[in-house]
């Protein structure tokens, strides 16, 4: 099983994730691509690097360490075979804000409101 790794447009063509991994050095952000072609990948990811946070709304996050910093995107899995990612941030302690976790609620419930197309 193989899966894609999309990420969340809004409405006007605006990228969020795109512009988080854009605004980090260049290893960091060659450090996040590196797991997001795991998830692609693997048909079992380990946790480290992927699991469920929201049941009720199935967010997952996807997670890489560098540095000693931990780098966190959320996203859904749609239709099967692509994980949507809407948005991204730094982790600065154990808990994701609470903010994160509605604003990938929200961004997912947009996406598919438009047809959910990837």
């Amino acid at each position: 099983m193989s899966r894609q790794v999309k990420f969340y447009r809004t409405a006007s063509g605006d990228c969020p994730v795109e512009d988080f991994l854009d605004a980090l050095p260049g290893k960091v952000a060659q450090k996040i691509a590196w797991v997001l072609s795991i998830i692609e990948e693997l048909d079992i990811v380990p946790a480290q690097y992927l699991k469920k946070i929201n049941s009720n709304y199935d967010i997952y996050e996807c997670r890489a360490n560098y540095g000693g910093d931990t780098y966190r995107l959320l996203g859904f899995f749609y239709s099967g075979k692509f994980m949507v990612l809407t948005n991204g941030f730094m982790k600065k302690t154990q808990k994701i804000p609470e903010g994160e976790v509605r604003l990938a609620i929200s961004r997912k419930k947009d996406f598919l409101s438009r047809g959910g197309k990837p």
